[in-house]
């Protein structure tokens, strides 16, 4: 008789305690499919895109001046677009903590190469992190509508952002240039990383983080259209 209560009383408290482990697991896995289907009706192709005022183009890592070959295909695909005659400027947004790694001005440089015109050309040069990217382009750059361009993988959660703090944004995502894909390893790290990051930008969002740096507005779209809002930040 005993055993018999033992045996249902065991299985309830690992049942339980199954509960608490596979529970906070879940939560990202779901708040990432969140994301994927906010996301939904907001991807474009690079021909079929509405036109928008400003295209955010995201950094990925460059070494030796050298694009690695998902920033170079988002650099293309902001060219595109802008020959195009969909964007007006192209904010270029990356990582420049040490003066020896500026990603903004080896995104700019290929960007000439491409023949974007440097008037149509902004860095951001505090855009540490796509929440950081997303908040500056707002608050400095005071831009309000967008095209995102980033890979796939990672458009979701660049829109998420963006539209959470008030940026009217709609994407394309750039593996588009390379029909080929990407190495599958690389690939394979960037997809399961962006299940903890898409957890961690919802409560930035919800707890209002502010980005590394600020400073003062620089409107992109200014009066003076051969001005450069391009600014670094004193780091």
């Amino acid at each position: 008789m005993g055993r018999s209560k033992t045996v249902p009383r065991f299985r309830r408290w690992l049942g339980i305690g199954l509960m608490i482990l596979i529970l906070p697991a879940t939560i990202p896995l779901a708040l990432r499919g969140y994301s994927a289907w906010e996301a939904k009706g907001q991807i474009y192709s690079l021909e079929q895109v509405p036109d928008r005022p400003v295209a955010i183009i995201f950094g990925a890592g460059y070494q030796n001046s050298i694009l690695s070959p998902m920033l170079a295909d988002r650099v293309k695909a902001g060219a595109a677009l802008y020959q195009a005659g969909k964007v007006k400027a192209l904010l270029l947004t990356g990582d420049n903590h040490v003066t020896t790694y500026n990603e903004p001005e080896v995104m700019r440089r290929y960007a000439l190469t491409l023949g974007v015109p440097d008037s149509a050309i902004v860095l951001d040069y505090a855009g540490f992190h796509t929440y950081d990217s997303c908040y500056r382009a707002r608050d400095i750059f005071k831009v309000d509508k967008a095209i995102l361009i980033t890979q796939a993988f990672h458009l979701d959660r660049a829109l998420l952002i963006c539209n959470s703090l008030g940026i009217e944004s709609i994407g394309v995502a750039a593996d588009a240039i390379r029909p080929e894909g990407y190495d599958l390893n690389t690939l394979n790290i960037y997809q399961v990383r962006e299940v903890p990051s898409t957890t961690l930008s919802i409560v930035d969002l919800l707890c209002g983080v502010k980005p590394t740096f600020l400073g003062e507005p620089l409107p992109i779209l200014a009066s003076d259209p051969g001005k450069s809002a391009a600014v670094r930040p004193s780091i």
